[in-house]
């Protein structure tokens, strides 16, 4: 039992924090879905389809959001009913079906955006340098979790061929974006990139390795 003279493990505690701030976020999630008319797992499709341009399979929709696949297809069937996503077939493989968020879909996605809340609020409460260490150990978890296959890989900078890090002398703006063609600092750092290219595995690696060095 954990007590004052015996707390539990640095590791069990940041959990525990980390399932606290979770809580919080779940329900401001339903609070935004609730508003859309949406449970909280038909909003996360439509906040997960908005930046896909191609869309996604109901096995990789499924696997983002951390669900099974016959939920996914439910809340899925849910969508289309209300004209909110739309099924087509993939365009190399014409027996593959993605699906698409509709512009009716993205008319309901602005109203639940989420521009404020205790999450945020306690976010923004951080000085700027606390956030931008929380910032790179959030992507150094993911990172770790993609690692071991907890979840497919993200859309972030250090999994993406165009980033090249700690490649500037410039110490506020070290990495470079080879999309754009420039320099951008630590606080720039992406978690879900809508350019984001995913790099060979020889190439992660060693810009991961790079980019922990630095």
């Amino acid at each position: 039992m954990e007590t004052t003279k015996n707390p539990g493990s640095v590791n069990h505690r940041i959990r525990e924090g980390l399932a606290r701030i979770a809580s919080v976020m779940r329900n401001e999630d339903w609070s935004r879905a609730k508003i859309s008319g949406l449970n909280p797992t038909q909003l996360a499709i439509l906040e997960l389809l908005e930046g896909r341009a191609d869309g996604l399979s109901v096995k990789d929709i499924a696997a983002n959001l951390g669900v099974s696949q016959p939920t996914a297809t439910d809340s899925i069937a849910a969508l289309e009913r209300k004209d909110l996503v739309a099924k087509n077939s993939d365009g190399i493989d014409k027996r593959s079906v993605k699906v698409d968020i509709t512009t009716t879909g993205r008319s309901v996605l602005d109203l639940a955006k989420p521009d404020s809340g205790a999450a945020r609020d306690a976010v923004d409460a951080l000085a700027s340098h606390e956030q931008e260490d929380l910032l790179i150990t959030l992507v150094k978890m993911i990172s770790h979790l993609q690692q071991n296959d907890a979840i497919p890989i993200q859309r972030m900078c250090v999994s993406c061929r165009y980033f090249a890090p700690f490649v500037h002398s410039d110490a506020a703006r070290p990495h470079h974006c080879h999309f754009v063609d420039a320099a951008f600092g630590q606080r720039e750092i992406r978690v879900d990139c809508r350019e984001h290219e995913i790099a060979d595995p020889a190439v992660r690696a060693a810009t991961w390795t790079a980019f922990n060095k630095g």
